[in-house]
């Protein structure tokens, strides 16, 4: 550059801007003032960033000028009305030293030392190529009909573009080089593995809101005509653009306060809008203007909690920005011929480099060091177009440059946008991905600074609420370094966490950004280094929550699950917060569901239950709750598990959305149903109702299953088990009142009879029928409800001949005799307990059992009706004793009512002899050979009755026990062995325990008439000694008789 003296200054300045009484325009005479420092520096006397090719002057009236470079490789001249304070004491200078230091050599710039604005190599304008399209502002190609620049002629011809135009041309990477560089570059691509920040943008927003007002500045805009016609003098255009920057730094704008979340949000979508709008007017300085703007609000953290969303609004605003300035350099590219996508800083023309240079002068100029730093993050991508080295030591430079933020959290996110756009435009640059967390490492301890605390004591908000602001810029830190890191880096970027003090914030991100197979591997150690933080800083079911999402993605040991789980668990129920708990929980949920069985998924959803019924705090969980069964349902299959894992419960919104659920299922049963799966449906509603229980409100039991009856009528599995509950049901009602109902209590037992009694008969099985009128009758008995007792008798009784001969089971058809028998036994056994109705007669529901007996058609050659004789008679002995052998409190069986009355006893003697001359009639049909075999075996079963329960004083019925035992043996069929040593021994019983010494010729007269006793007793030492034993006893017995 050739030497400036005080005279073409003062010239210059004369022509450009005549002087005015506003004290905003230059005055002649001028002073060269002082060459600031570079655009990473800032001074202290309130003029900040100004480059090395910005000249400062000074006016007489202490007005600062600034000498600037437009859009168009054009000096201009611009003011600051930034008055010196009258109390500044100067210092002594030197000019004509200082001008010699201001001048800028021509020589060619080191590749390594390459900063956008350092002096470059003048080459002609003249020669240049390749006009601007798309553009209204003057042309910057060579012509003789355009004016020279004033700037440009009093240079000599060597103006800083020029010189920025040689600089950039470096020396060219040999080809092998460049093309082992590219495919390098290619193979550390960012791929589909890496979560991209638009997949977090939303949870964001959503996650970090605030009801607070929040205040914005907001661009106005300029009304200024922004085109100028072809006569129009350069120094008005100059003009016109300085005060297009005086509007940039100082007005154009008003502020908006007491705006609600919302506002906020529309705002900033009018700013993007209104940016959009003025890039495609060609309003270009509108538009830079829009941008910084927006990232000033960036260093606004007033409202603190809401700083993460107002971050990811504002950079939506700058990556628009970006990719506008973008593709406009691109396409000034594509004359002739468009660029490849893996193209060189080489293959850009002129006309694009000095393009992108002019916008990176532009952001040069921006005071401000956060919207500096932002904007020129933004068009990081641009410097492609420069060098190919270019993008590497911008990052470099931009990430030093974030050491002068003083707020943490401001800083963090400035670094979190850089790594951002440096993994979309170089992911292969690693090391300023591992310079930027070490730098947030080395400045970690900022955060637990006094001036924090002030500004957090201000705003009222708590250090854990704080630092979870954090959260979402460490993460995408992390998760950059870490993405594709060699396990070296991963260690020791774990070590340096561990050396911090308070770092559960660190070591929370570090869950989260990590490789989940990293960190399942060292979960053991993640959960000593969790035990370790401080409570206080960061709460540990945070930290828990971020350990189970790894642990939900990756498997750890097999051996160390179940400490982890109960390490987890641990604190995760010991969290009084609901809403904190549920988070934790449903994380866990999913870990528990992969690696153990039902039981323990059982009791952890009996934990969430416990913790989320209290005060409905369900009700502001629904989310998470879903996502607990979503997580779930995978993991089993058996939907019947599922149910039963459940406890009872009785909350309204969980039995309604069961309950329609079941319904669903239900309804879908049509005539095509298969019985295997009506049969799993049933199993499954089945399981819903048991997990039903109001406790002790029974009436509320009962109408819930009054309207489950109608609901699932036509599942006979499901009204079976309803009829089932409601008998249970009336236990526990006389279980609570201790058999002594009051007449509320009756009242609601005869309910649950009535119930019963009318669902019975809208069942297809019939043995379903039988079994469950014989149950609700001793339900109904117990609870001393005779007359409802005597109806499901009847109705049981009534319902024998309906009875089919054959039935299915399982899809073939099998004689129903040996459940009819089933039946017949038990309900003999009930009859002995129930009191005769004192207007039908002595024995009645005997009398008609044996009735429906005999007029029942058995299969033919069956024994069904005669062994139902036999079994007849046990009760019948039981109904003529003084006392029962048992008896329901508070009812009055037989043995009261009679009191053994002599009538009554003659009565059973009558009805026993009719029932043994039907046994014996019997017995003669079947002498023929066919059926010696069934007669052997009805004569001993006849013979052991008479054993146990007849009074054999009485002779005849003693000579009638004696043939009995002869014909049961007389053929063969029966085992001698075995009928012989329990015969004996059972009279032997009779005779010792109970003084029966006329069970002593008996005894002897049974065993000298067993001829084939002697052949069939083995030859083993037990049966020896067996058999001598016995015929001790009965040697005994006859010399006792």
């Amino acid at each position: 550059m050739t030497t400036v003296n005080a005279d073409i200054i003062s010239h210059l300045l004369t022509t450009l801007c005549p002087p005015r009484h506003d004290s905003r325009h230059i005055q002649k005479h001028a002073l060269i003032l002082s060459l600031l420092c570079p655009c990473s520096s800032e001074t202290k006397g309130g003029i900040k960033g100004v480059s090395l090719e910005l000249c400062c002057f000074l006016s007489s009236d202490q007005t600062v000028i600034v000498v600037l470079l437009d859009f168009e490789n054009r000096w201009r001249v611009k003011t600051k009305c930034a008055k010196m304070n009258g109390q500044m004491h100067s210092r002594a200078r030197k000019y004509e030293g200082e001008l010699q230091m201001c001048r800028l050599e021509v020589s060619a710039v080191d590749f390594s030392d390459y900063h956008p604005l350092k002096a470059i190599t003048v080459t002609d304008s003249k020669a240049r190529r390749g006009g601007r399209k798309g553009s209204t502002s003057s042309s910057s190609s060579s012509s003789s009909s355009v004016a020279l620049d004033p700037l440009s002629s009093m240079l000599d011809g060597t103006d800083p573009l020029s010189l920025f135009a040689a600089a950039s041309e470096t020396p060219t990477l040999p080809h092998s080089i460049s093309l082992g560089r590219k495919r390098r570059e290619k193979e550390e691509e960012v791929g589909s593995d890496f979560e991209p920040w638009s997949s977090k943008r939303g949870e964001i927003l959503s996650r970090f809101t605030t009801t607070e007002k929040l205040s914005i500045n907001l661009f106005m805009g300029s009304d200024k005509s922004k085109a100028s016609s072809p006569s129009s003098a350069v120094s008005e255009k100059v003009r016109t653009r300085l005060e297009e920057l005086d509007d940039l730094e100082e007005g154009s704008q008003r502020e908006l306060l007491n705006l609600s979340q919302q506002d906020y949000v529309n705002r900033i979508e009018e700013l993007n809008q209104s940016l959009k709008e003025a890039w495609g007017s060609d309003q270009k300085v509108k538009a830079l203007k829009i941008v910084i703007q927006c990232s000033k609000l960036l260093s606004d953290t007033s409202v603190i909690q809401f700083y993460p969303s107002k971050f990811v609004l504002i950079t939506d605003i700058l990556d628009t920005f970006g990719g506008l300035v973008y593709d406009r350099i691109w396409s000034m590219c594509a004359d002739p011929h468009p660029l490849p996508e893996s193209f060189s800083a080489d293959d850009v023309n002129d006309t694009a480099k000095e393009t992108c240079l002019n916008w990176f002068f532009k952001i040069a100029s921006i005071r401000e060091l956060v919207p500096r730093l932002y904007v020129e993050a933004a068009l990081l991508k641009c410097n492609r177009f420069l060098t190919n080295s270019g993008i590497q030591e911008t990052l470099q430079r931009l990430t030093a440059m974030i050491r002068g933020i003083g707020d943490p959290l401001v800083a963090v996110y400035a670094r979190a946008y850089l790594c951002r756009v440096g993994m979309e435009v170089a992911p292969h640059l690693k090391d300023s991905l591992n310079k930027n967390f070490f730098d947030l490492l080395a400045s970690f301890r900022q955060i637990h600074g006094e001036s924090v605390q002030n500004q957090l004591s201000q705003q009222r908000v708590e250090i854990p609420i704080y630092l979870t602001l954090y959260s979402p810029a460490i993460h995408w830190i992390l998760q950059c370094v870490a993405y594709r890191a060699p396990e070296v880096l991963l260690t020791e970027t774990m070590d340096r966490c561990k050396k911090l003090g308070n770092n559960a914030l660190l070591l929370n991100s570090v869950m989260w950004a990590f490789r989940a197979e990293f960190v399942a591997m060292r979960a053991t150690d993640f959960i000593g280094m969790i035990k370790d933080c401080d409570e206080a800083g960061f709460p540990k079911h945070l930290l828990f929550a971020s350990l189970g999402r790894s642990l939900s993605c990756a498997d750890p040991p097999e051996s160390e699950r179940l400490s982890i789980l109960n390490e987890a668990w641990k604190v995760a129920t010991k969290v009084r917060s609901p809403r904190d708990y549920i988070n934790c929980a449903e994380i866990w949920v999913e870990f528990t569901c992969r690696h153990f069985t039902k039981r323990e998924v059982n009791t952890v959803l009996a934990d969430i239950i416990k913790h989320m019924t209290p005060d409905r705090a369900f009700e502001d969980a629904y989310p998470q709750l879903q996502s607990v069964i979503k997580k779930i349902l995978p993991h089993f299959h058996d939907f019947s598990v599922l149910f039963s894992m459940q406890e009872a419960t009785r909350d309204p919104v969980i039995l309604n959305a069961l309950l329609h659920i079941c319904k669903t299922m239900h309804d879908s049963v049509n005539a095509l149903t298969l019985d295997d799966e009506k049969r799993s449906l049933s199993l499954l509603i089945n399981g819903f109702i048991r997990m039903v229980s109001f406790g002790r409100d029974f009436e509320q039991q009962l109408s819930f299953c009054v309207e489950a009856r109608a609901t699932f009528c036509n599942l006979e599995p499901v009204i079976i088990h309803l009829i089932h509950t409601v008998n249970q049901l009336a236990m526990e009602t006389r279980c609570v009142m201790k058999g002594n109902h009051s007449r509320k209590t009756a009242s609601f037992v005869r309910a649950c009879a009535a119930y019963s009694f009318i669902t019975i008969p809208s069942l297809t099985s019939i043995f379903s029928r039988l079994n469950l009128y014989l149950l609700s009758g001793q339900v109904a008995l117990a609870n001393q409800c005779l007359s409802q007792a005597d109806a499901f008798l009847k109705a049981a009784v009534s319902l024998l001949p309906e009875v089919p001969r054959t039935i299915s089971i399982e899809g073939k058809q099998r004689s129903s005799e040996p459940f009819l028998l089933d039946f017949i036994n038990n309900f003999l056994s009930t009859l002995l307990v129930v009191p005769d109705h004192p207007e039908q007669g002595v024995l009645y529901l005997v009398r008609g059992l044996l009735n429906m007996v005999q007029d029942y058609t058995w299969e033919d050659n069956s024994d069904a009706k005669i062994r139902v004789y036999i079994s007849a008679l046990p009760l019948l002995a039981a109904m003529s004793q003084e006392s029962y052998l048992y008896t329901i409190p508070k009812v009055d069986s037989n043995e009261t009512l009679y009191g053994g009355d002599p009538k009554f006893i003659a009565e059973i003697n009558k009805l026993c002899e009719t029932l043994i001359a039907q046994v014996l009639d019997h017995l003669k049909g079947l002498g023929r050979d066919e059926g010696v075999r069934r007669q052997s075996s009805l004569a001993f079963s006849l013979f052991g009755c008479l054993l146990a329960h007849g009074d054999l004083r009485n002779n005849k019925l003693n000579q009638l026990a004696v043939n009995l035992w002869n014909l049961s043996h007389k053929h063969g069929f029966c085992d001698t062995r075995t009928s012989v040593s329990r015969t004996h021994n059972r009279i032997y019983i009779q005779k010792e325990k109970f003084k029966s010494h006329h069970m002593a010729p008996l005894n002897i007269h049974l065993f000298r008439n067993t001829p084939h006793y002697q052949y069939h007793v083995s030859d083993s030492k037990e049966s020896k000694v067996e058999q001598s034993l016995i015929q001790k006893r009965i040697f005994f017995d006859a010399q006792l008789l």
